[in-house]
């Protein structure tokens, strides 16, 4: 019974050390992705590369969309060291960090490559937050004449905290 207590608060003394470690992101983004983006954001944000990274997401977002990587990379039946290879080769070429380099290393040696592009969604939305932006989608059945766009931007920004800005 002892050691089942001293298992809890060995358990304990580790995790608290970790959340302490971690850097906190302004907005939680939640599932697998968010955990990987949130992992990146605390990295980059402990060596003050975040608007660098953000541009490196950027850049492997296009890299994703390329059909021929793409069919490699998203296909199940291609080895984890195969299809890091050919993302290796291709984040050579476009001389990404080595944060990046290293997120992607990550998502391979996880089995996790098919998420990039929620990690990379995820990414952006933290990144949105940081710096103040808060995004709203408005849906009318007609297009609103410029009289009651300006009184609904007014409306919004009686929402918006100080130092944030509506998108």
């Amino acid at each position: 019974m002892a050691a089942l207590g001293l298992g809890l608060q060995v358990r304990q003394f580790s995790t608290s050390v970790l959340r302490q470690a971690l850097i906190r992101p302004p907005i939680d983004v939640y599932g697998v992705g968010g955990r990987y983006a949130t992992a990146l954001f605390s990295a980059a944000s402990k060596q003050k590369k975040l608007e660098q990274v953000e541009k490196e997401m950027r850049t492997l977002s296009a890299l994703i969309k390329d059909p021929k990587l793409s069919s490699i990379v998203m296909n199940p039946h291609v080895k984890r060291s195969l299809k890091l290879k050919f993302f290796g080769d291709a984040m050579t070429k476009a001389n990404l960090s080595p944060i990046s380099v290293n997120l992607i290393t990550v998502l391979a040696d996880n089995g996790r490559l098919t998420l990039t592009a929620d990690v990379v969604g995820a990414f952006a939305k933290m990144m949105s937050a940081h710096r103040g932006e808060v995004i709203c989608t408005v849906t009318t059945a007609h297009p609103l004449d410029e009289a009651n766009l300006a009184e609904l931007k007014v409306a919004l920004n009686g929402f918006l905290a100080k130092g944030e800005t509506l998108i």
